[in-house]
């Protein structure tokens, strides 16, 4: 059975994007060979992005993956358009449901494959809801100085991670870890 992993790239201060959801900044850092990036694209099954990844990905990048990932992928939003999404040739989904819902379709479109988060709204509504495995994270030798965090949870309580590895890849390190406490165990 797939896992439910949050993939993403990190400035060393903190930020998943810039102001006005600003990648730039990441697309000059050399990943290496992109050992990590390939074996989570090999292993993805389906993807399941918020509404500002989806913007990000079509205005920035030739496709999820730089175009490498070619499976379904689902876009959670609350006011969904009555077009379905298309990111560089890919047709998605919309999905106007609770996160549970949405990950329990990823996982069946991801056919025991697992279901990649992109996003740091949806990354945190898994979190909360006690769905989420792994988290991935190339950490960048770059400090954005403002923009979207990587996490932010008022008054929430701290959410126990397991070191799983840490290596660098070109510029980056890259770190995973494992989810290891549910929700009720925050409170």
């Amino acid at each position: 059975m797939g896992k439910v992993l949050w993939h993403t790239m990190l400035s060393l201060d903190g930020f998943i994007a810039g102001p006005d959801d600003d990648m730039g900044w990441a697309f000059g850092v050399d990943g290496g060979p992109g050992q990590t990036a390939d074996e989570v694209v090999r292993s993805t099954g389906a993807l399941l992005v918020g509404r500002r990844t989806q913007d990000v990905e079509d205005r920035l990048q030739p496709g999820f993956y730089g175009g490498a990932f070619r499976g379904p992928f689902f876009v959670l939003r609350h006011d969904p358009p009555a077009q379905p999404p298309v990111v560089k040739g890919v047709t998605g989904q919309f999905l106007d449901m609770g996160i549970e819902q949405a990950v329990t379709l990823a996982k069946k479109a991801a056919d025991g494959a697992n279901v990649v988060i992109l996003g740091a709204n949806v990354a945190r509504q898994c979190l909360a809801a006690g769905l989420l495995n792994e988290i991935i994270v190339h950490i960048a030798p770059v400090l954005v100085g403002e923009g979207v965090r990587l996490f932010e949870s008022a008054g929430g309580a701290p959410i126990k991670l397991e070191a799983v590895s840490s290596h660098a890849e070109g510029e980056t390190t890259v770190l995973r870890y494992a989810v290891r406490q549910t929700p009720e165990e925050r409170r």
